[in-house]
C-alpha cells in the first residue's frame, strides 16, 4: 500500500471495525483480502460472489432475499498483504437498517473469506 492510497473503515452495525477498504480491495482486520468493490459500491467476495454493497455509514449490507442475486463477476487481479493503518477509528452513526436487510459483517462473515482460509479449505 503506498502513502497516495485512500484508507476507508468499514464497521458493523454495533460500531466495531469489521474490514478495511483500500478502493478496490477489501481486507479483513488481519490485513487478507476478502473481497472487491465495484464502481457502483457493489461488494463482491474474492471468488467473485456477489456479497452486498458499501453504504454511505459505511458498512456492507445485503438484502435477506436472494431472488435478485447478481452474476459471478470476475475479480481484480490479488493484492498484496495490506499493513494496517493507524488511523483514528471513531465509528459513525449508524443508520437503522431497512427492514429486509442485513450487517453481513456482523451476520454473514462467511461471505467473505480470506484468500488464507480458501487455501487452508481446499487442503493447498
Amino acid at each position: 500500500m503506498t502513502s497516495s492510497q485512500h484508507v476507508i473503515p468499514i464497521f458493523t452495525s454495533s460500531g466495531t471495525l469489521g474490514a478495511y477498504l483500500v478502493y478496490p480491495y477489501i481486507y479483513n482486520q488481519e490485513g487478507e483480502w476478502i473481497g472487491w468493490m465495484a464502481r457502483n459500491r457493489q461488494v463482491y467476495s474474492i471468488q467473485g460472489n456477489y456479497v452486498g454493497w458499501l453504504s454511505d455509514d459505511p458498512r456492507i449490507l445485503r438484502k435477506k432475499s436472494t431472488s435478485h442475486m447478481k452474476p459471478r463477476l470476475t475479480p481484480p487481479p490479488a493484492p498484496g498483504k495490506f499493513t494496517l493503518p493507524e488511523i483514528d477509528l471513531n465509528p459513525p452513526q449508524m443508520a437503522d437498517l431497512k427492514s429486509g436487510t442485513f450487517d453481513v459483517l456482523e451476520n454473514a462473515r462467511d461471505l467473505l473469506p480470506s484468500s488464507g482460509s480458501l487455501r487452508q479449505n481446499n487442503g493447498n
